[in-house]
């Protein structure tokens, strides 16, 4: 189940959901397939773009497999 808190719209969570869908859309990837991809639902993929949800290491390490990418490479918030 998503994994919502008191922290939505944490400063942290705006940052790795940006930097989540910037990496997505770098690989012509939608929100459907890496959802797809990752094993997870849609609607929460977009909650996790917007800094909505506090999102598990789990799902952020199949999320960065789903991007053929380390999980440090997806945390890395630079923007190039």
């Amino acid at each position: 189940m998503p994994n919502s808190s008191s922290q939505s719209h944490h400063p942290f969570l705006v940052a790795l959901g940006t930097a989540l869908r910037r990496k997505r859309i770098e690989r012509g990837i939608s929100q459907e397939e890496l959802a797809f991809r990752a094993q997870i639902d849609r609607s929460y993929l977009g909650r996790i773009e917007r800094g909505e949800n506090n999102v598990t290491v789990l799902t952020l390490t199949r999320l960065a497999n789903s991007l053929d990418m380390s999980l440090p490479e997806l945390l890395d918030l630079k923007q190039d």
